[in-house]
Parts: structure tokens; C-alpha cells; sequence
């Protein structure tokens, strides 16, 4: 399209040169004309030259406009794709530590009852060989912890809010400890 733009400019320095050939070339001229007819032929190049130079400029112009605006869109693009991939590893990322939490805490349960069981076995053994005391102890000390483990457990959904996220993690505000003058305070100061 810019090749239009340059086209009335070619085509009035070629006629302006035909017309310049033509008056030299013509019989009845002289010597005389020769200073005005390449003083004029100078005037013309030099306006077509600062004709093409505009028009160049501006077709530079319109091509640098366009090409920013291709980038900025292209960067927008890049900056959203970018997010959306983040926000989807994040949450990948998320759902994999759920998981092995989840995993973690299963297996410790698990081995802390099984631990439990045999305790409160051991204590059933040791109470049938009549070492009733310490038998006794341990059945105790077994149940206790068995059943501190299973109230927690119950507990936790009314704590975290009912399992529909992940459990909130406690700031300092939310641990509160008793200091020497039995008043009660949060780890802050406050």
C-alpha cells in the first residue's frame, strides 16, 4: 500500500524530467538555457526528495505504530497465559501437599493405634499373669491416650469448619498462654 503513496511523486519527477530533456534537446535552443533548465531540474529534485522523505517518514511511522501495538498485545497474551499457568501449578502444587498430608497423617494415626492396641494387649497380658498394678497402668495409659486421639479427632472438623478446606493454620493471636500472675495473654503481648 505505501508503494501508492510514492507513485503521484514518480510520476511528477519523470514528467518534470521529460520536460527538462525536451527543452534541451530542442533545436532553436542555445547555451543560455542551459543554467536555468538545471537550476530548475535542482529545484525539483531537491522537493522530491523532501516529498519522499515525508511520505517515507510517515509510512515509518504508521509501521512502528502497528508494531507496538502487535507487541503490547502479544505481551498481554504472554502476561495472562503466565498467570493462568501459575495459578494452575499453585494449585497443583496444593493439591499434592493435601494429598501427602493427608497420607502422613493416615499413617500416623495408624501406627499410633496399632502402637495403642498392643499396649492395651501387653496390659491385658500382664493383668491375666497377675501383675495387676502394672497391667492396670498400662490399660490405663493406653485408653487414655486411645481416647484423647479419638476425641481429637472428632473434634477437628468443628475446629477447622467442617472439612471444606484445607484446616486453617493458627497465628499467633489464636494461641493463648497463662503467664506467672495467672492473667491470660496471646504469644503477641497483647
Amino acid at each position: 500500500m505505501s508503494l501508492l503513496r510514492f507513485l503521484p511523486g514518480i510520476l511528477v519527477l519523470q514528467i518534470s524530467t521529460a520536460t527538462l530533456v525536451y527543452a534541451l534537446m530542442m533545436p532553436e535552443s542555445h547555451d543560455a538555457l542551459w543554467i536555468p533548465v538545471t537550476v530548475l531540474g535542482g529545484v525539483v529534485s531537491l522537493l522530491s526528495a523532501l516529498w519522499f522523505g515525508s511520505i517515507a517518514e510517515h509510512v515509518k511511522k504508521d509501521a512502528l505504530a502497528s508494531a507496538k501495538t502487535t507487541h503490547a498485545r502479544e505481551r498481554e497474551n504472554l502476561v495472562v497465559t503466565a498467570e493462568i499457568d501459575k495459578r494452575a501449578a499453585l494449585e497443583k502444587s496444593h493439591q499434592r501437599i493435601l494429598r501427602e498430608t493427608a497420607r502422613a497423617q493416615s499413617q500416623a494415626y495408624w501406627r499410633l493405634g496399632l502402637g495403642l492396641t498392643g499396649l492395651l494387649a501387653l496390659g491385658g497380658i500382664m493383668v491375666a499373669i497377675e501383675f495387676m498394678t502394672v497391667g492396670l497402668l498400662m490399660m490405663a495409659t493406653a485408653g487414655g491416650a486411645l481416647g484423647g486421639y479419638v476425641l481429637r479427632s472428632r473434634q477437628e472438623p468443628r475446629l477447622y469448619g467442617r472439612g471444606d478446606g484445607p484446616p486453617r493454620l493458627l497465628t499467633a493471636a489464636d494461641i493463648k498462654i497463662l503467664d506467672a500472675g495467672i492473667r491470660e495473654k496471646t504469644l503477641s503481648g497483647k
